[in-house]
């Protein structure tokens, strides 16, 4: 379920003194309905993969790949290090040695990871984003909620974003979202 940008800026999250120069894309509730320590359970099941995206989420993500691989938006010199330096660089001293998994699936990179909030960072010719996973506490105990940060790069990263915005609000990111529903509840079982 979509939730108000207010659900994620609201909260005393460490990401707004890392990057504050982000805007909030969207922020979504998972449906993940867990306990106080469940939370490095979903960063396990996030960073490995678990569940699988829906047709048409596949071929859009496969179509994205193809047409940035063919224009050279993903490529090295686009990326983190090259075209921007990594959010690393800005984090306070005790959020440096924190734990950052690695992902098999997906190309993001950990800035850090607490006890309930967890920022991975990707960069390419249309932007720098931060997906900002944070445990919150709801009605029935507790569960995550996804905020992504965005600073497009110049005119062309603000055109793109804009146009794959319906896109992304009502296919990718609710298949995303069931994804990470399904491989919560299958780990869960």
């Amino acid at each position: 379920m979509r939730l108000p940008d207010s659900a994620h800026t609201d909260l005393p999250w460490r990401i707004h003194e890392v990057a504050p120069d982000f805007r909030v894309e969207d922020v979504w509730a998972l449906p993940t309905p867990g306990g106080p320590d469940d939370f490095p359970r979903l960063v396990r099941n996030m960073t490995t993969g678990e569940g699988r995206f829906s047709g048409a989420s596949r071929l859009l993500f496969a179509l994205r790949w193809k047409l940035g691989a063919l224009l050279g938006w993903d490529a090295e010199k686009q990326g983190l290090g090259a075209r921007v330096r990594s959010l690393r660089h800005r984090l306070p001293a005790d959020l440096r040695e924190t734990p950052r998994p690695g992902f098999r699936a997906v190309p993001l990179t950990t800035v850090y990871l607490t006890g309930d909030e967890w920022a991975a960072e990707l960069a390419n010719r249309t932007v720098h984003t931060v997906m900002h996973i944070g445990w919150v506490r709801d009605g029935s105990g507790h569960r995550a909620q996804m905020a992504v940060l965005v600073k497009p790069n110049g005119w062309f990263g603000r055109a793109y974003m804009a146009a794959i915005r319906p896109l992304r609000h009502h296919v990718v990111d609710p298949a995303l979202i069931r994804m990470i529903g399904r491989g919560w509840q299958q780990r869960s079982t």
